[in-house]
């Protein structure tokens, strides 16, 4: 694991795509800066960055986030940035004890642990394998926190908490 927390648990040429059901509940999105470079079956938001012509972490944000990030070593870049944009719905590993998800306890507004594994799609819109670990839904903002409550995903949201 690197100092991070987050390993990305695939070979690095695997493409994970969020399935349509998790985005059709969630609302519209404005950007995702992280979008799959080999295209996606279906759009995440209005403009989306393809990885790696279009470096999301470089170029500006704005409106509201869909963010999916690639895991690697460079996780926690992508987690920082949104947690300081402060507007937008993020899709991580529900690895509570690692130092990059003690960053997302300080900056969140609301935490959907999702009841069951996500199965992700590849570019062509085949049905790709489960995680391997669980995953949540972070909300930025009261708009997205209120998007988590009203999503019917399974799972549990935690909109409340205390950091020690």
């Amino acid at each position: 694991m690197n100092s991070a927390g987050f390993t990305h648990e695939r070979n690095q040429k695997d493409h994970w795509i969020t399935p349509r059901h998790i985005l059709s509940v969630l609302g519209e999105f404005d950007l995702d800066p992280c979008a799959c470079e080999l295209g996606q079956p279906w759009s995440t938001a209005k403009e989306m960055y393809h990885l790696p012509s279009q470096d999301g972490l470089l170029l500006p944000w704005h409106g509201r986030v869909w963010l999916n990030p690639p895991y690697g070593r460079e996780t926690h870049k992508w987690i920082e940035r949104i947690c300081l944009h402060r507007r937008g719905t993020l899709l991580i590993f529900a690895r509570t004890e690692t130092k990059t998800f003690q960053r997302i306890w300080r900056f969140a507004d609301a935490i959907l642990f999702i009841a069951k594994r996500v199965q992700f799609y590849r570019p062509d819109g085949t049905r790709g394998g489960s995680s391997s670990a669980p995953s949540c839904l972070v909300a930025f903002g009261r708009m997205d926190a209120e998007s988590l409550r009203d999503s019917g995903i399974g799972g549990a949201l935690v909109h409340t908490w205390t950091v020690l």
